[in-house]
């Protein structure tokens, strides 16, 4: 059973906002209505990793975004395809830096984080564990 749905956003500053709280809405209907284990954790990890990579494809490519959320067995596929071309690189971490850490907080936290062109931009996964309890 393939769970999946997708976000066209706009490239105003709300479309942070809107990430989230369809991310939020899928992990319950994922729960609710096909009872699939989601921890309360996993939300919230979900939520920041959607406000990362949602707040990378505003500020760096020029036009819209699609976020795109899939159920595969016990992981969450979380994706953005953005219109920028530029396939972005985590930086060393450094506790002095102002900013750009979006892709190690993302990396940080989810099991495995792709980046790839793809048609009119490129593409960047990130996979979470619905429910690490039972994983």
């Amino acid at each position: 059973m393939a769970l999946e749905a997708s976000l066209a956003l706009d490239a105003d500053g709300s479309c942070i906002a809107q990430g989230r709280h369809f991310a939020v809405a899928f992990l319950t209907k994922v729960k609710d209505g096909h009872g699939i284990p989601v921890a309360a954790a996993t939300v919230e990890i979900v939520q920041l990793i959607v406000s990362e990579l949602v707040t990378n494809a505003h500020r760096h490519a020029p036009g819209p975004a699609l976020l795109c959320l899939r159920v595969s067995g016990a992981v969450l596929q979380i994706e953005i395809h953005d219109s920028n071309p530029v396939v972005p690189a985590a930086k060393a971490p450094d506790p002095r830096r102002v900013g750009q850490h979006g892709l190690e907080i993302v990396a940080a936290l989810a099991l495995t984080v792709t980046v790839e062109h793809a048609p009119g931009g490129k593409r960047v996964r990130a996979d979470v564990l619905l429910s690490p309890a039972t994983a």
